[in-house]
């Protein structure tokens, strides 16, 4: 795992064309700690399968003359990765350095002299001072995907001791030097081809990012992003397009993204930034789908409630109704004409929705005769809470204002049905909206990462959720 819970981090910087975000994702330098950690653990893993290809030649050494040898199955015994570095490079991404690394091999020697003298042993190498600086850039490919590549690498080698062991072992201590340079050399060549290696088997991982994700079978939410990454010394800010659309059908809403810019903060891992334009987009898309229109009939009002939703009820209220419909259930239809809107201050988080309720009386042969027609202006308070890697919410009634739209059974003063309609919201229709919101919406999701010491505050025009994060394989 090369960096992989960096990298998908990193990950959301595949580019769009738009205007403001309606996320925006910070990670600090706590963040890119964490990932040092997690990618030396993958590094050394891969360094311990390094293989160098057989050694061979000839070289003439006095007093025995010419002398053909081989250095063969040299495997990695143990890698040491002490010091190592992961720092933020404006511009670019970042460059990941190590140094002072360490790794032990043993193979196999083999001479030939005088054409017919064959001898033969084992050998221990030590490598000393082993540094690789790397510098890994993170741009979009054809499908607006992220893809990693390495930009830049150099490798060197400090120094390399051999001892090798076998009745013949003085001859080849004759040209140690010569075989330590080579050996150096032959490493040297394998540590960038290897990074380079480790950084393209990130790719088929971070195609699995979710830039669109499903939030259930109504509604999908874009990640991508409307800008490059914002990279300096301290930070990586990516902009999010953090816009909600009926599955498979991609329709703008009649509004656009304010800016917003996140708080001076680093003490977490990861800052997620959260628009007004993001909820409010998901209003624009379950409106549209009819998500919030209801018919509230009297079996979802629980048994224990003494207001039932029949005309004997609202007759009581409304004496007309009775007279002209005794004794039958009725049907509420409540539909939304305006999208709710959804808006930020510290520490509260407000819904302003407008709704229209129709109100029908059941004949016998289940025909519906409309009563009345009444606008609705509902506030409500939210609480916004992440569950896992979601978002999730519940609301509770604020305040209702009632005025008549349509009446078909002659006039009646609006305000009697205040504390009825209330109960009903209550009772029916706000916990009906709390089952939905408490399944959430889904956040980024970078590879199987863990959300961890989450906070969630509501701040002026965003929400702000601060987290460290958690990577398991």
């Amino acid at each position: 795992m090369f960096l992989r819970c960096l990298l998908a981090l990193l990950a959301l910087t595949s580019l769009s064309f738009s205007t403001n975000p309606g996320v925006q994702v910070r990670l600090t330098k706590k963040g890119l700690e964490y990932g040092r950690q997690l990618g030396m653990a993958s590094i050394q893993q891969k360094l311990n399968t390094i293989t160098i290809p057989d050694i061979s030649g000839k070289v003439k050494l006095r007093p025995v003359g010419k002398v053909q040898y081989s250095l063969s199955n040299m495997r990695v015994r143990s890698v040491g990765l002490p010091q190592s570095e992961l720092s933020l490079v404006p511009g670019t991404g970042f460059r990941l350095g190590i140094r002072n690394a360490f790794l032990s091999m043993n193979g196999n020697w083999r001479v030939k002299f005088h054409r017919i003298l064959k001898i033969h042993g084992s050998f221990d190498l030590n490598v000393k001072g082993l540094t690789i600086t790397t510098s890994i850039a993170l741009k979009s490919d054809k499908t607006g995907r992220p893809d990693v590549s390495t930009v830049s690498c150099a490798a060197t080698v400090g120094s390399a001791s051999i001892k090798f062991h076998g009745g013949g072992s003085w001859l080849y201590n004759l040209f140690r030097k010569f075989i330590d340079k080579a050996l150096r050399k032959a490493l040297e060549k394998k540590l960038c081809p290897l990074v380079a290696d480790a950084v393209s088997d990130l790719n088929p991982t971070l195609k699995t990012l979710n830039v669109l994700a499903k939030v259930d079978k109504f509604a999908e939410i874009e990640y991508s992003m409307v800008s490059s990454p914002t990279v300096s010394t301290s930070s990586l800010d990516l902009g999010l397009k953090g816009e909600f659309y009926n599955i498979g059908k991609h329709q703008e809403p009649p509004f656009l993204p304010p800016k917003f810019a996140l708080p001076p903060k680093v003490n977490e891992m990861l800052y997620i930034g959260v628009s007004p334009f993001t909820v409010n987009s998901a209003a624009f898309v379950y409106n549209k789908a009819g998500v919030l229109s209801m018919n509230i009939t009297d079996d979802m009002i629980p048994q224990s409630s003494p207001i039932r939703l029949d005309t004997n009820t609202f007759g009581a209220l409304i004496p007309q109704i009775a007279e002209r419909f005794p004794g039958l259930k009725m049907k509420l239809l409540v539909n939304a004409p305006k999208d709710p809107v959804i808006s930020f201050e510290p520490n509260n988080a407000s819904v302003q929705a407008t709704a229209a309720m129709t109100a029908y009386a059941i004949q016998p042969n289940a025909t519906l005769t409309p009563l009345f027609v009444l606008n609705l202006d509902i506030s409500v308070s939210a609480r916004v809470f992440v569950s896992g890697m979601k978002i999730a919410g519940a609301i509770t009634l604020n305040k209702m204002d009632l005025t008549l739209g349509t009446s078909y059974v002659g006039e009646f003063q609006v305000g009697s049905l205040d504390d009825i309609l209330k109960i009903v919201l209550k009772l029916v229709v706000i916990p009906q909206l709390n089952t939905h919101l408490a399944k959430g919406y889904p956040l980024p999701t970078l590879g199987k990462m863990k959300l961890v010491n989450t906070q969630l505050q509501v701040l002026q025009d965003y929400m702000l959720i601060g987290t460290d994060i958690q990577f398991t394989r």
